[in-house]
């Protein structure tokens, strides 16, 4: 007798196979048979009329520290998600040399917009080393399977102390400490080593990721200690992913072949959509294809929605530097909003300038969105993360018959103030979704980029699961969908 049975349901199994009525036996919490007439069970589940799918794999999180203290590893364990990867990007907490604990949280802070207090609050640091590490998250129990890849980063600062945060070059006996530990990590069981190489991501004192910079040969002996530890995926955020550097992607696509090539191992990297030039993206995707040819194995990884991030009162905006608004910038929301309604604290707001900002990342981005209130949209609800152009800030000013400014500042104050606005910084260009059907249908791509656990402050990107199951196979309207079982 099976421990439970879910029967009768529409199974989507996820090989790509047709979908089709049949039961499915579970015990021991494993599946142990599909098909039909299977016998009874202790507990049984009618699914007639429900989809019955298996869970959506994240292969790019960054619960590093929240995985040491919270079971339930939300938002991704709310969209679907069963099984999810994280130490990506380079940053992670481990090794970790006492007393540096404090650098490598504002490391991770400064790069993934995850708040320090609660990072400094909930990890209790019971490690050094990296197998160390794995050893405390086996003391845990979450509501998803979770894996985890070592640091470049934090391997680097662990080895070479200052001169590695500072992102020095490397010498010999620090490219030789630094191969060893990635291949212990990788026989203690990561599932891989990861590191940053876009300036784009830097720590909370503006210092880029450690190894943002390092040599091929710091690159190669870490690609060869993940081989010589039995093997894994090698995962970066390349140079140029920002769209910072336009030349710097090819580039780093021909050196992660040659690293796959000798090495034997799969390389994931971030890939993007950039403005500034929308058709990279097909030129770097081609690349990974003919590099099959010569043995190596790329997989650019592909966001399932534009990529970007949310504005409004509680997150960023255009007046983030206006001394009325800093006035009650730190009031709670349902206070914030009463005074954000006076007519004189709305023509005070619209009417100043910027005040000299504080540096901080999400200032920064409250300046972005200034100038470029074309391409904010109202999200909705549900949200529509396919607007067209006449849906955007300017379009809502110019049929209202308003600055784009006041008609930003009267859109945030929708829903008591919490209303949340798009800002799509990259897979947008044509305004539809054209381009990331075709990055995701493409032969080499992984969908990834969900970035869970991180970026609280801005991006929601750990809802993509829910975006490809709801939007892709059943509500986009318009342009072509993809089907459940792609999906």
């Amino acid at each position: 007798m099976f421990d439970l049975l879910i029967t009768n349901g529409t199974v989507v199994d996820g090989t790509g196979a047709d979908r089709r009525i049949a039961d499915i036996a579970i015990t021991d919490g494993r599946i142990v048979a599909v098909g039909t007439d299977l016998g009874d069970a202790h507990e049984v589940i009618d699914a007639e009329g429900l989809l019955v799918t298996p869970g959506f794999v994240d292969v790019h999180s960054h619960y590093d520290g929240q995985a040491t203290w919270d079971e339930l590893l939300e938002p991704s364990s709310l969209h679907g998600v069963t099984t999810l990867v994280m130490g990506n990007c380079g940053v992670g907490f481990a090794p970790v040399k006492p007393g540096t604990e404090e650098w490598l949280i504002q490391l991770m802070e400064g790069v993934e917009d995850i708040p320090g207090t609660a990072l400094s609050e909930g990890i209790d640091f019971t490690w050094e080393s990296f197998p160390q590490y794995l050893d405390a998250l086996d003391e845990r129990r979450w509501s998803v399977d979770v894996g985890a890849q070592v640091a470049h980063g934090a391997v680097r600062a662990y080895v070479m102390g200052e001169r590695g945060a500072k992102n020095e070059p490397a010498d010999p006996d620090d490219i030789e400490q630094m191969a060893m530990i990635v291949r212990q990590a990788i026989e203690a069981g990561a599932l891989g080593v990861s590191t940053s190489r876009t300036i784009a991501h830097t720590a909370m004192d503006g210092e880029p990721v450690p190894g943002t910079f390092a040599a091929e040969d710091e690159l190669f002996a870490m690609g060869r200690a993940l081989r010589d530890g039995g093997g894994g995926v090698f995962e970066l955020a390349p140079a140029g992913t920002a769209g910072l550097d336009l030349v710097a992607p090819m580039k780093e696509v021909e050196w992660m072949s040659r690293l796959s090539a000798e090495t034997g191992q799969p390389v994931t990297f971030a890939m993007l959509q950039v403005p500034g030039a929308p058709d990279l993206w097909k030129e770097q995707m081609q690349a990974s294809l003919e590099a099959r040819e010569d043995g190596a194995q790329l997989y650019p990884q592909v966001a399932g929605r534009p990529f970007g991030v949310l504005v409004g009162w509680q997150t960023c905006h255009p007046f983030m530097r206006k001394p009325s608004y800093q006035a009650i910038a730190e009031l709670p929301i349902d206070q914030r909003i009463v005074e954000l309604r006076k007519p004189d604290v709305r023509a005070a707001i619209l009417a100043e300038d910027d005040v000299e900002g504080s540096g901080l990342l999400i200032e920064g981005l409250g300046g972005l969105t200034a100038g470029m209130l074309d391409q904010v949209f109202v999200l909705g609800d549900p949200p529509d993360y396919e607007p067209t152009p006449d849906r955007s800030i300017v379009g809502l000013a110019e049929r209202n018959g308003v600055t784009p400014n006041e008609a930003a500042y009267d859109a945030f104050c929708a829903e008591d103030g919490r209303a949340l606005l798009m800002l799509p910084l990259y897979n947008y260009v044509e305004h539809n979704h054209d381009v990331i059907r075709e990055q995701l249908t493409h032969p080499t791509a992984v969908s990834g980029l969900a970035d869970g656990g991180a970026h609280c402050g801005f991006i929601c990107d750990a809802s993509v699961p829910t975006t490809m199951i709801s939007h892709w196979t059943r509500d986009r309207s318009r342009g072509e969908q993809l089907p459940l079982e792609w999906v």
